[in-house]
């Protein structure tokens, strides 16, 4: 985690340095870092994964939700880096298209979720 935080400092303050005189290659700092801090995440998602693949062998049939939580998940990471760099850069107006893109693709994926609900309570009722 420190080394996460070193590096993110760092390119704060070289991306306040350097925007100063050239605000692209500020924004080329901060994509960078970005970068690395990211793959520096999936480089420790192998242990999340093997947890999952357990759930998943108990589930059985029922581990499309597993699947849809993982992909919801995935979803909101994307659009949250994703519009964060698009504010960042000054365009405020694509990272809010982006989050609400982000969101309507959230409820479009729980909708089997929601399916598997309704047909629940009905059985009930």
């Amino acid at each position: 985690m420190v080394k996460v935080a070193v590096i993110g400092i760092i390119a704060a303050f070289l991306a306040m340095v350097v925007k100063k005189g050239q605000q692209e290659f500020a924004m080329l700092i901060i994509l960078a870092a970005s970068l690395l801090i990211l793959g520096l995440a999936l480089s420790r998602i192998n242990d999340v994964i093997s947890v999952i693949h357990i759930a998943e062998d108990y589930l059985g049939n029922n581990s499309i939700y597993i699947s849809i939580l993982l992909k919801m998940a995935g979803i909101t990471y994307v659009a949250e880096f994703s519009s964060n760099l698009c504010r960042d850069a000054g365009f405020g107006a694509v990272g809010n298209q982006i989050e609400f893109f982000g969101k309507v693709m959230i409820i479009a994926i729980s909708m089997p979720v929601i399916k598997s609900l309704l047909q629940t309570i009905s059985e009930i009722l």
